[in-house]
């Protein structure tokens, strides 16, 4: 009697094993890179540059605590110029989810920069970064990107995910 249970379990578990591959795989697309540049289209993270904002922090505004530190690195192009990227660590809020074949969430990020002049600090800056997000069973992306309540990034299909601030 066990051997024709045993049997039966093995013969449903390579049944289950068995499927097609046309599952649907869901792309994820979230990577985001912030570039800072003053008017003059100087890049604001160089420390060799004078007016230079020498440090950042974020920290997640929907965090467990009040102080919820996100992770992100600082990245430089083939010319130097320095970049913020963010890959993911701020908590996403669901927005929109009425219709579950389209989700919206978002992540709100306190920015906080350290302006520097010769290396004497003159003032620090905390501004707002609001990340959202839409997710349909095939893709999560980065979808917009505001920057002090201004939008500054609309998602456009195959186009990396870049946001330049003009300060």
């Amino acid at each position: 009697m066990k051997n024709i249970f045993f049997g039966i379990l093995i013969i449903f578990c390579a049944f289950l094993s068995c499927r097609t591959g046309d599952d649907d795989v869901q792309n994820i697309d979230q990577i985001l890179n912030i570039y800072m540049k003053n008017k003059a289209g100087r890049d604001l993270f160089h420390q060799k540059k004078d007016f230079t904002y020498f440090t950042y922090s974020f920290n997640d505004t929907n965090g467990d605590k009040d102080v919820s530190p996100v992770n992100s690195s600082l990245r430089a192009t083939a010319d130097s110029t320095l970049f913020i990227e963010y890959i993911a660590g701020a908590k996403r809020v669901g927005v929109d989810s009425l219709n579950p074949d389209n989700k919206i969430y978002r992540s709100d990020i306190k920015v906080t920069l350290i302006k520097r002049l010769n290396n004497t600090i003159l003032d620090t800056i905390q501004e707002n970064l609001k990340i959202e997000y839409r997710m349909t069973p095939s893709l999560f992306e980065v979808s917009k990107v505001y920057y002090n309540d201004t939008l500054r990034f609309t998602k456009q299909a195959g186009s990396p995910n870049v946001v330049t601030i003009v300060k």
